[in-house]
């Protein structure tokens, strides 16, 4: 997409009200350094990281949807907020890997037919955000990561389904593994966690990322809405974001895909977001701490959208460099 195209969104993501959203765009696409401090004290950041107990719980189970710890830390990361702006989310992070790692979470991993089934989508976010985080050489993340590594299946993916044939991997559990591994790999240069995340790439470009390989039909239409929050749930939006960032989207195989989001923008240049997985804090079920918007142009699909699309055909998105000495993945 031409850059002038994406022009009003930026401009429009700069001036946010989000100080999150503002900084990512400042930084990001218009190349002009953060001023204002932490990005701690806008709406939906403050929200994220409200109720932090002394133990660095926010007093639910760290998996309670979506008011425990591992499902705000994605979002705050995805936000670009570090631990200078939030120094509790170190601790935060903390109580993730305990859960991860405790005799009680790793007791129900099982091997069927020789292939491991593990909704390994728990374990690519939580190594997605610490190694943002600056945590990457924690044994118990270089742990996540060795674990996802041998845990891949052989199509490049992973799942947790007990009655899979293992002939194909779910999709919902590969993008988050794939997106935690390259993470990873960006964080400290580990050659085996970035041949994982570009096997599962290459499933993913397989299937033109939404394509039944039988049918050409897509697999799930809910994969071609825009929705923000992601959470654990597969999308074009989320898809081509990993891809971006793996220097991925010039692959012919992405092109579609891409075609979809740049069309969905709207005539005012924005992107709206499509429905969500949420629902408004004090809903009676599985209810959010903040309210993302469930309609209308929305920032942070705005915000996804143009990370892809400002990069433009095989590079980077902005804010991905490698570690010193580690060359780009190349389509």
């Amino acid at each position: 997409m031409e850059q002038d195209a994406l022009l009003p969104a930026i401009a429009w993501l700069a001036a946010s009200e989000e100080p999150a959203v503002r900084r990512a765009a400042q930084l990001e696409f218009l190349g002009i350094p953060w001023s204002e401090g932490s990005v701690a004290n806008g709406r939906i950041v403050s929200s994220l990281l409200s109720g932090q107990q002394a133990d660095g719980s926010f007093g639910v189970h760290p998996y309670r949807k979506w008011t425990g710890a591992h499902w705000r830390l994605v979002s705050l990361v995805d936000l670009g907020v570090t631990a200078a702006d939030a120094p509790s989310l170190p601790g935060a992070a903390d109580t993730v890997l305990e859960w991860l790692h405790s005799d009680q979470h790793r007791s129900q991993i099982r091997s069927i037919g020789g292939l491991t089934r593990r909704c390994a989508s728990q374990e690519g976010n939580a190594l997605y955000v610490c190694s943002r985080l600056g945590m990457a050489a924690d044994p118990r993340v270089s742990q996540l990561a060795r674990d996802l590594v041998r845990w891949q299946w052989p199509d490049g993916g992973w799942n947790c389904d007990v009655e899979a044939s293992g002939r194909r991997s779910s999709f919902h559990e590969t993008l988050p593994a794939a997106k935690g591994l390259h993470a990873y790999w960006m964080a400290g240069g580990d050659p085996a966690a970035r041949a994982a995340a570009e096997r599962a790439a290459e499933l993913l470009l397989a299937h033109r990322l939404f394509k039944s390989s039988s049918t050409g039909r897509p697999i799930d239409p809910r994969w071609l809405k825009l929705r923000y929050p992601e959470f654990w749930h597969y999308g074009i939006l989320p898809a081509l974001l990993l891809l971006s960032r793996m220097g991925l989207t010039a692959d012919p195989r992405a092109g579609e895909a891409a075609g979809l989001l740049r069309g969905k923008m709207l005539p005012d240049g924005r992107w709206p977001v499509e429905g969500a997985w949420w629902y408004p804090p004090g809903a009676k079920s599985q209810s959010d701490v903040t309210d993302w918007g469930r309609t209308g142009p929305n920032e942070f699909v705005t915000l996804s959208a143009v990370r892809i699309l400002a990069a433009g055909p095989g590079l980077p998105a902005a804010g991905t460099t490698p570690p010193a000495g580690v060359a780009r993945s190349r389509a």
